[in-house]
C-alpha cells in the first residue's frame, strides 16, 4: 500500500472517529457549564457545582439503584440460560439448530421498538402487571444473546478431546464442566456478562414499553431532557452512565483479545 493511500485510511479512520465520539465530548464539556437553560457555545463558565447538585438528588439515587438491580439480575439469567444455550448449540448437530440459534440472537438483531412492543402485548395477554420483574425479563432477552454468542464462539474453538479425556479419566459430568469446561470459559462469560451489564444499564427503548411506573436511569434522563431547568444535571448523570458502561465494555475487550488460542484447540 503506498504512503497516500495509508494515509487517506487514517484520515478516514479519525474523520469516523471523531464523527462518532465529538457528541460524547459535549456532553462532558456541557456538564461543566453554568448555563442552566441553553447549550451556549462555548459555555459562559465552568463549575463543578452540578455534581454536587446531583449528589443531593434522591430520584437520580432512587433511578441509579432500580438500574443496578435490574442490570444484575438479568445479567446472572443471561449467564445461567446464555451459557446452557452454547452448551447444547454448539457440540451437537441435528435438524434445526441453525434455527434455533438464530431465534437465539434475533432479539438483538430486531430494533429494539419491535422487541419492546411484543414484550408489552405478551405480558398485557399474560395479564402480567408491569413491575421490577417485568424490566428483568425484557432485558433478558438481549443479555442471553450476548453471552451466548460468547460462550458458543468459545465452546467451538475448544477441542472436544479435552471432554472426552476428562470422562475417560473417570470424571462424570458435573466434575468435567467444572474442571475442563468451566476453566475454559471463564474469561469469556466474564467478558458476555460485562457486556450484558452495561447493555442493560443504559437499555431505554425496551425500558419504556415494559417498565410501567418504574423510573430506571435512562428514562430518568429521557424525561429530564425536557425540563428547561438544570440541564447539566443530565450531562452530568450522562457522564457518570458514559464511565459505568465504558469501564465493562474496556475489560470484556482485554479479556477477549488474547483467547484466540484456547488451551486444547490446536490439538
Amino acid at each position: 500500500m503506498s504512503e497516500r493511500a495509508s494515509f487517506l485510511l487514517k484520515l478516514m479512520a479519525g474523520a469516523g472517529l471523531l464523527f462518532l465520539h465529538l457528541p460524547l465530548a459535549f456532553i462532558v464539556l456541557y456538564a461543566f457549564s453554568t448555563e442552566e437553560k441553553s447549550y451556549q457555545f462555548p459555555p459562559p463558565g465552568y463549575t463543578t457545582r452540578w455534581f454536587a447538585v446531583a449528589w443531593e438528588r434522591q430520584d437520580i439515587w432512587a433511578a441509579l439503584t432500580l438500574s443496578v438491580q435490574v442490570a444484575l439480575i438479568a445479567t446472572a439469567l443471561a449467564l445461567v440460560l446464555g451459557t446452557l444455550a452454547a452448551g447444547a448449540l454448539a457440540r451437537t448437530r441435528f435438524f434445526g439448530r441453525e434455527a434455533i440459534s438464530l431465534l437465539i440472537v434475533l432479539p438483538i438483531a430486531l430494533p429494539g421498538i419491535v422487541t419492546g412492543i411484543s414484550l408489552r402485548s405478551a405480558f398485557a395477554i399474560a395479564d402480567i402487571p408491569f413491575s421490577f420483574w417485568t424490566i428483568v425479563l425484557g432485558h433478558a432477552t438481549f443479555c442471553i444473546v450476548v453471552v451466548y454468542n460468547n460462550a458458543v464462539a468459545r465452546l467451538r474453538r475448544t477441542s472436544p478431546s479435552l471432554i472426552e479425556a476428562s470422562m475417560d479419566l473417570g470424571a462424570d459430568s458435573f466434575q468435567t464442566f467444572r474442571h475442563v469446561v468451566l476453566p475454559n470459559l471463564a474469561t469469556s462469560l466474564l467478558a458476555g456478562g460485562m457486556l450484558a451489564f452495561a447493555l442493560s444499564f443504559d437499555e431505554v427503548i425496551v425500558t419504556t414499553f415494559t417498565a410501567g411506573q418504574q423510573t430506571t436511569l435512562p428514562i430518568w434522563m429521557l424525561t429530564e431532557l425536557i425540563r428547561p431547568r438544570q440541564r447539566p444535571v443530565t450531562n452530568v448523570v450522562a457522564v457518570f452512565v458514559m464511565a459505568v458502561t465504558f469501564i465493562p465494555i474496556l475489560a470484556a475487550y482485554y479479556l477477549t483479545r488474547d483467547t484466540a488460542d484456547v488451551a486444547g484447540s490446536g490439538k
